[in-house]
């Protein structure tokens, strides 16, 4: 008889390790890449990105902005971002710019292939272009980006 209880304390136990271990990774959104942690971030609105402190929403964007998705590197400074236009265009610290020559190492299904050779624009070191279906906006890995 007590063989039988021990195998089942035992199969408890193992379940509720197992259940544990797999609940740790639920809600997270940083997920592990081949080039380092990357936290994806979406909002309804510029505004409400700009209220979640651990995102950093850049200033630039627009409070009026729609959809925006951003996906953070977590271990450096690189970053891409999408947003639909509301009515405000971007600010007056966005200048004319030259396309970064350097492609980002993120990937997401949203971020075309070759945009960061479109981007003719530069917002607080952002390089930023906007297309017909977006404003794209990416940010360079660089030490000095770090606490942007």
């Amino acid at each position: 008889m007590n063989s039988v209880r021990n195998k089942a304390v035992l199969a408890a136990t193992g379940i509720a390790a197992l259940a544990t271990v797999a609940s740790c990774g639920l809600g997270a959104s940083i997920e592990e890449k081949s080039n380092g942690h990357v936290k994806a971030v979406s909002y309804d609105n510029g505004k409400q990105g700009k209220a979640n402190a651990d995102a950093r929403l850049p200033s630039w964007v627009p409070d009026d902005a729609k959809s925006v998705t951003e996906l953070i590197r977590t271990t450096g400074s690189e970053r891409i971002l999408r947003y639909q236009p509301g009515p405000s265009d971007l600010p007056e610290l966005c200048k004319p710019g030259k396309a970064e020559a350097k492609a980002p190492t993120l990937a997401a299904d949203w971020w075309p292939a070759g945009e960061h050779k479109r981007m003719d624009k530069d917002c607080d070191g952002w390089h930023v272009a906007v297309e017909t279906d977006g404003v794209f906006a990416y940010q360079v890995e660089t030490v000095a980006n770090a606490d942007k």
